[in-house]
């Protein structure tokens, strides 16, 4: 069975690296936090009276 030359590894490893890289930047890129923020002072205002 033969084997795959090195080259061809390190050319595999970049292809993966650079994938996963970008991908990774995507995502953090992607994230808006003020989204989440208007969420959560909706959520935190809610009153709560107690009747005892």
């Amino acid at each position: 069975m033969p084997q795959m030359s090195p080259m061809m590894w390190f050319s595999l490893f970049i292809m993966f690296s650079v994938t996963l890289i970008l991908f990774n930047q995507l995502n953090f890129f992607s994230y808006k936090p003020t989204k989440i923020m208007k969420m959560t002072k909706k959520s935190s205002k809610k009153n709560i009276n107690w009747m005892w």
